[in-house]
């Protein structure tokens, strides 16, 4: 069986693989949810939905380093990277030991891209369209909700020290988009510092929960006029793509409600 991966690589398979290594959390939790756990051999300590899977499967490492003695002790036939997660030096060591699969998500369509390549690789198409077929739904009533409500500005932290926010060109901006939002940082690209002194104009600022766990504790260190409009966000749905999208669009559309009550305006 001959694949492409979403950078274009080709991977030749025998089979569809029956021991395999994710090595992104979102991309895990897909597996397991079409129903592969028992086929995971290895995944991150960031692997955490759902919470047994790091029980059922052999920690390899993280996303930016592995154990690649242990990767190879597990004789995967195939692993599952990331161009963002993981790095490319880690792509070609990774080689040596199976073929590797590298996913480039950055907007919704290429995350359905990506599913449907699972679907081919491993011998599951049907429950990936079964799977796309009830978010494309969800996405529906989502947008329901957001044609009954104006459209509101917000800026979408994701680190501090140095503070930083997703922009363009991310996948998280384009959830935004699909959210209802309008990034107040379209007009930079990936995710740049920011200057305080600078700060646009907002209705909201997100803190997201992850890569940086922002609390209700951090929003006294932004500058005073701005507290009011901080909301803490799941940062999970915001950037997980695979099957976490379903749970996404209800979780936007439950989100919108909370945005308004603060500011129906």
């Amino acid at each position: 069986m001959q694949v492409f991966d979403q950078l274009n690589r080709r991977l030749c398979l025998d089979k569809a693989p029956q021991r395999i290594i994710s090595l992104v959390p979102s991309q895990t939790e897909l597996l397991f949810d079409l129903g592969l756990a028992d086929k995971l051999v290895g995944v991150t300590k960031f692997c955490v939905h759902p919470k047994k899977i790091r029980k059922q499967s052999n920690v390899v490492g993280g996303t930016k380093q592995v154990h690649l003695d242990k990767i190879a002790s597990l004789n995967p036939d195939i692993i599952l990277c990331n161009k963002e997660e993981n790095t490319p030096e880690m792509v070609d060591e990774l080689q040596k030991i199976a073929p590797v699969h590298v996913s480039d998500v950055n907007t919704l369509p290429e995350a359905f891209q990506l599913m449907r390549q699972y679907g081919v690789i491993f011998n599951c198409d049907l429950a990936i369209e079964e799977m796309l077929a009830a978010i494309n739904q969800k996405q529906q009533q989502l947008q329901q909700q957001i044609n009954k409500a104006p459209l509101k500005k917000v800026a979408y932290f994701i680190w501090k020290d140095p503070w930083m926010v997703a922009a363009n060109q991310t996948f998280i901006h384009h959830i935004l988009h699909l959210a209802g939002y309008q990034n107040a940082y379209t007009h930079q690209s990936r995710y740049p510092v920011i200057d305080w002194n600078k700060f646009p104009q907002v209705d909201f600022i997100f803190f997201s929960s992850e890569p940086f766990p922002f609390k209700e504790k951090h929003i006294q260190e932004i500058p005073e006029n701005l507290q009011d409009k901080v909301v803490l966000v799941n940062g999970e749905f915001f950037s997980w793509y695979g099957s976490r999208l379903l749970k996404a669009m209800s979780y936007f559309i439950n989100l919108h409600k909370e945005i308004n009550r603060i500011n129906p305006s």
